[in-house]
């Protein structure tokens, strides 16, 4: 398995650390790649999240997905999932999880000044007994899907320039 801060910290980027003098700073980083009872209870807080996916050659795409705060389901210490709400119907990121597993959430809390950032995989299920269980009760949103979330690595950032 690999390093989790390697996810985040690629050969190109611990490269343009090296030519820019930030590299001794972040050498010893270590980001994790299980879910903590904070950031368990920082997620399933959120009302909003941005999912970001790629197609196959690269092409990104940025898709913001919202509900009541506990839409985002924590299932197990590397598992985060949610269900998928009938939308524009336009399926970029259906379409790139089909051809492209890697994916990345972005979690935002204006208020309080932080943010996490989310590297791992996506799959989509359609399991309906799946899906009614991530239903927010009382939530008038149409599900279509769940999105399961395998988490790579996660770092939370830090509170400047929020």
């Amino acid at each position: 398995m690999p390093n989790p801060t390697d996810i985040a910290f690629s050969p190109a980027v611990r490269a343009q650390q090296e030519a820019k003098g930030s590299a001794k700073a972040y050498a010893g980083m270590q980001m994790a790649d299980e879910i903590s009872a904070d950031l368990r209870a920082f997620i399933e807080s959120r009302d909003s999240v941005y999912l970001a996916t790629a197609s196959a050659d690269g092409q990104p795409y940025i898709q913001h997905r919202g509900g009541p705060p506990g839409f985002l389901t924590v299932l197990d210490a590397r598992t985060i999932a949610f269900a998928d709400y009938r939308g524009n119907r336009q399926y970029v990121t259906l379409g790139n999880l089909s051809e492209n597993p890697k994916a990345y959430l972005f979690l935002m809390d204006y208020e309080n000044r932080q943010r996490i950032k989310i590297w791992g995989t996506a799959e989509i299920s359609e399991d309906d007994a799946l899906i009614a269980k991530l239903m927010p009760e009382g939530y008038r949103a149409k599900p279509e899907r769940a999105i399961l979330f395998r988490v790579g690595a996660w770092d939370a950032n830090c509170p400047q320039h929020i």
